[in-house]
């Protein structure tokens, strides 16, 4: 009898302990607050890119710019982020995700307050240079921890959660950040949006997860993955074919009020029906992305080169140009997280590098989009030669991906 309770401590203390395992690893995990967390820096971001698309008139007229001109600020963030991501997250290689996540957000904010105070273009387009800085390293460490935090084998939702916020912020974040621009200024939509990222930065300090497991790697492992033939070709793939989403959407404005002869409080409506077309697609692309790994490409600029010739040529009727955003949006959205979970397939020892790189590769599609759209503008062949413009860059992204389906091989490289 004496011996019971004796032989029943270590059965105890064995459940005591396990139990405490669990809570340190959820807790080491993080969970619903730290998704959220990252998904509110991925709309303040999404915000920022965004709107600046928004209220391209309003600057352009304010600093004496033709909108063809004042895209220069918009190809300026894109190039920060096709510069930052590669050169930011090799740089901080070692540092915590948590850390790096803190940090970019901080730089993001103040990227913006200097956009508020340019006085202009070249001030402007160095402002909106150093707010992209942040934005590919952002995804690629936000893509990592959404892993730790979903699990194993469920990278395209990971990086579709994290993509969640920005696709968000074009239904909500970027409409209402033109209404205020239109409303107030367009230097106030970037004060608020530096505000917006201190709350973020307050929401990644309190809930991603002090970790070791999210510790950085070693420079020379994350490069590892840029001598890989594979790698290049995906971005490419990336990089030509979303590049309709920025020739579209960069001249959403101008398209509503000249093109379709609509009035200026019919650009928010467009915008969100465009950013409701990206999360739909987004969600369904993650979803996509984890089952058939090739297939989100295919359907997603298929589907947007379809939808593209219709807009082009009927966009200057508001019953086929909101339906027609909504359209691109979904379809371009669909290939993006399948873009992610081929970059890591083929390079899994650089997580963060391959998340970054894929941002870089959609602001390389972002500034291509931008120029290409107002290249064909300004030869004057109307406002909607810019959808035009976007099919082509997409079907030059559909046949890239089809010669690396070619080449099967590229793969095991």
């Amino acid at each position: 009898m004496s011996a019971s309770p004796s032989a029943s401590l270590p059965v105890d203390v064995d459940r005591s302990s396990s139990r405490q395992q669990t809570r340190d690893t959820a807790a080491d995990r993080g969970g619903t607050p730290t998704l959220l967390a990252l998904a509110l820096g991925s709309f303040v971001i999404g915000t920022s890119e965004f709107a600046s698309m928004g209220i391209i008139q309003l600057f352009s007229e304010s600093l004496g710019l033709t909108v063809p001109q004042a895209t220069g600020a918009i190809t300026a963030y894109a190039f920060g982020v096709v510069v930052g991501a590669p050169l930011v997250t090799l740089t901080a290689a070692r540092l915590n995700r948590r850390t790096l996540l803190l940090a970019l957000m901080a730089l993001f904010m103040a990227g913006n307050l200097l956009s508020a105070v340019a006085s202009d273009l070249g001030w402007l387009m160095t402002a909106r240079f150093i707010s992209g800085l942040p934005q590919g390293a952002y995804f690629g460490a936000g893509a990592v921890v959404a892993a730790h935090v979903v699990g194993a084998g469920q990278a395209g939702r990971a990086f579709a959660i994290v993509m969640t916020g920005l696709t968000v912020a074009t239904i909500f974040g970027s409409p209402l950040a033109t209404f205020m621009g239109q409303a107030l200024g367009w230097r106030e939509t970037y004060l608020a949006v530096a505000i917006l990222a201190a709350f973020a930065f307050a929401a990644l300090w309190q809930w991603v997860p002090r970790t070791s497991a999210l510790d950085g790697v070693p420079v020379i492992q994350e490069l590892s993955a840029l001598r890989k033939v594979s790698v290049w070709g995906m971005m490419m793939v990336a990089a030509s074919g979303v590049g309709s989403i920025f020739a579209v959407y960069t001249f959403i404005g101008p398209i509503v009020t000249d093109a379709a002869g609509l009035p200026a409080a019919m650009i928010p409506i467009a915008l969100g029906a465009f950013g409701l077309g990206m999360t739909a697609g987004n969600l369904f692309g993650g979803w996509l992305a984890d089952r058939h790994p090739a297939l989100g490409i295919a359907i997603g600029y298929g589907s947007a080169l379809v939808v593209m010739a219709g807009l082009a040529m009927g966009g200057t009727s508001v019953w086929l140009l909101l339906p027609g955003l909504f359209g691109v949006g979904a379809a371009m959205m669909v290939a993006i997280p399948t873009i992610q979970v081929r970059l890591t397939t083929f390079a899994p020892e650089a997580p963060t590098l391959m998340g970054a790189m894929n941002l870089a590769s959609l602001n390389a599609a972002n500034a291509l989009g931008a120029w290409s759209g107002g290249l064909a503008i300004d030869a004057g062949f109307g406002l909607l030669s810019a959808v035009w413009a976007g099919f082509g860059l997409t079907l030059a992204g559909l046949a890239i991906f089809g010669l690396t389906l070619l080449g099967r091989d590229w793969h095991r490289r």
